[in-house]
């Protein structure tokens, strides 16, 4: 398999989830993931977010807010003769995954609840969507006062392997609270929630990098991630605090800490500027882990290789 630094959108083509997972793993902590939010208007018109963050060096892209049963994604008219997100991948030439919200409605709440699309919840109707959509990923994670907990992810998880089999690579977490009592700062994780996640059925699980929530350390985030990988699953470690749209240093510091935790993807999310990530941060942070050599290539690789 391929490693996933080296991959040409030929090469994409045709992986399945385990494929995909293998080449993440093959590629020694140097993936870079760029989530946007499908529904706001980008950036620049004429352009998807989507397209600009794989322009400044995103290897993988992750759609936010989108309805998997009224699906849109904000500066693209979907020509006539392909899907949605087939016509994604053929424009960006990435995997492309999406971010389905296991809400608990049981769940103690600390703070005011919002209500969302059951398009975005992750029902066993919306997972069956997004395989019929042609995702390539799954990341199932709650957004801010949504009310997502872990024992609705674990629950989530076994729906979607049960749907996707070896499909779709399943990436399964929290970020941040997500507005659920008990779970907020280093209470995020534990390692029996890391295991619940990893029998249910996860391949990568996600953590926030350390210095975005407090009281995860980068020693904490090292434990949790040697943990992890000796049940073989992957981690991903996520900016999901709008520090993506912080100053170019911040970044450089939170990629290094996480990379020396251990991370196997690098994910910045879609706050930076509304919608996606300070596009020169996605840059920056693609740098600090893996150099110009990798991030340029990135940047400069044709979608028709």
């Amino acid at each position: 398999m391929k490693r996933l630094l080296d991959c040409n959108a030929s090469d994409f083509k045709g992986m399945s989830g385990r494929d995909l997972k293998q080449s993440i793993q093959a590629s020694e902590g140097r993936v870079m993931l760029a989530e946007t939010m499908a529904t706001v208007p980008p950036l620049y018109p004429d352009i998807t977010n989507a397209e600009l963050a794989a322009s400044f060096g995103a290897d993988m892209l992750l759609f936010n807010l989108l309805d998997v049963f009224e699906p849109k994604v904000e500066g693209l008219e979907p020509s006539a003769d392909l899907e949605l997100m087939q016509e994604i991948k053929q424009l960006t030439g990435r995997p492309i995954g999406l971010n389905l919200e296991p809400v608990d409605l049981d769940a103690e709440e600390i703070e005011a609840l919002d209500t969302i699309n059951r398009g975005r919840i992750a029902s066993k109707e919306a997972l069956t969507a997004v395989k019929t959509l042609g995702f390539d990923f799954i990341c199932l994670t709650g957004n801010p006062k949504t009310g997502v907990s872990n024992d609705e992810i674990a629950l989530a998880i076994a729906r979607a392997r049960e749907i996707f089999g070896e499909d779709i690579l399943i990436i399964a977490g929290k970020m941040h609270g997500a507005g659920v009592a008990n779970e907020t700062g280093s209470t995020i994780i534990t390692n029996e929630t890391l295991n619940t996640f990893i029998r249910a059925g996860a391949d990568v699980i996600l953590m926030p990098a350390p210095g975005t929530v407090p009281g995860i350390t980068v020693e904490d985030a090292q434990q949790y991630t040697t943990h992890i990988h000796s049940q073989g699953a992957l981690v991903m470690s996520t900016i999901g605090t709008s520090q993506e749209g912080a100053d170019a240093a911040t970044i450089r510091q939170i990629a290094l800490n996480a990379k020396m935790a251990g991370a196997d993807i690098h994910h910045i999310g879609d706050a930076g500027f509304y919608g996606i990530a300070v596009p020169e941060n996605i840059m920056a942070y693609s740098i600090a882990i893996r150099g110009r050599r990798h991030t340029y290539v990135r940047m400069a690789r044709s979608i028709n290789r």
